[in-house]
C-alpha cells in the first residue's frame, strides 16, 4: 500500500449506522463506521485478489437526527421453511402475526469523503495501481456491483468524485467513544464473528481509523 489512497464522496437523504450495543431499538452512531465505508466500497469494486483498508472518513454536513416508526418482524423467515408448508393445509407465514413496531434513531441528508487503501493478497494478477484505476473508473461512470447503501439496504447511497468543494466541518470535534471497527470473520468456524471496537474521534470534521487496527487484524 505505496500509492495515494482513492477517494469518493458518498450521500443520501437518510443513513443509520446502528450501534451494537442496541439490542431492539435502531440508534446510529453520529458519523459512518469504518465497516460501512468498507461495504460501500465493496458495492462499487470488489474482487477477492484485495481487501479495502478505510483511511479516513470526511464528514461533510453537520450532523442531524430524525426518529421514525417501522413495523417490523420478530422473526427471519427462509425459503426452508417456506419449502416446509408445501402440502400442508392453512400452512404459512402471516406478517400480521409477528409484526411489532420498532424505534430508529437515523440520521438525515448525510455526506462523506471515505479514503481507503488496497491491501493486495498474495494471490493478486494485478498491482495496486491497477485496481486503484478500476476503482477510480468505475466512480467515474457511476458503475457500482449493486447499490450502496448508507448503513441500511433502504437507505441508499449516491456515489461520485470528490469536487473541490466537498471539504470536511473544519469546526466539528466529537469524541465518540467505542465505535465498531468491524467484524472478525474465521473461516470454517462455527457460530458468530467477533465484533472489534476502538475509540473514536472527530477531529475537525475528520475520522481517522488507526493503521494498527488492520495490523493486528491480519495478525490473527
Amino acid at each position: 500500500m505505496n500509492g495515494p489512497p482513492v477517494v469518493v464522496k458518498v450521500w443520501g437523504d437518510f443513513a443509520c449506522f446502528t450501534r451494537p450495543e442496541m439490542k431492539v431499538e435502531r440508534v446510529s452512531y453520529p458519523v459512518m463506521t469504518p465497516s460501512a465505508a468498507r461495504g460501500i466500497l465493496e458495492a462499487i469494486f470488489w474482487k477477492p485478489e484485495f481487501q479495502w483498508r478505510i483511511r479516513e472518513i470526511a464528514v461533510l454536513n453537520e450532523i442531524r437526527y430524525f426518529s421514525i416508526l417501522r413495523n417490523e418482524i420478530n422473526n427471519r423467515q427462509s425459503d426452508r421453511a417456506a419449502r416446509s408448508w408445501e402440502g400442508i393445509p392453512d400452512a404459512g407465514y402471516f406478517a400480521d402475526e409477528d409484526r411489532a413496531q420498532r424505534h430508529t434513531l437515523a440520521l438525515r441528508d448525510v455526506a462523506y469523503v471515505i479514503k481507503a487503501d488496497i491491501d493486495v493478497k498474495a494471490h493478486a494478477t494485478e498491482n495496486e495501481a491497477a485496481y486503484r484505476d478500476q476503482f477510480r473508473r468505475r466512480v467515474s461512470r457511476g458503475q457500482c456491483l449493486h447499490r450502496p447503501g448508507l448503513g441500511c439496504r433502504e437507505f441508499a447511497a449516491h456515489f461520485a468524485v470528490p469536487e473541490e468543494l466537498d471539504q470536511p466541518l473544519d469546526g466539528l470535534n466529537m469524541d465518540l467513544g467505542l465505535m465498531l471497527f468491524d467484524l472478525q470473520y474465521h473461516p470454517g468456524r462455527v457460530g458468530p464473528n467477533n465484533p472489534s471496537f476502538f475509540n473514536a474521534h472527530i477531529d475537525r470534521g475528520i475520522l481517522r481509523v488507526p493503521r494498527e487496527l488492520y495490523e493486528s487484524e491480519a495478525s490473527r
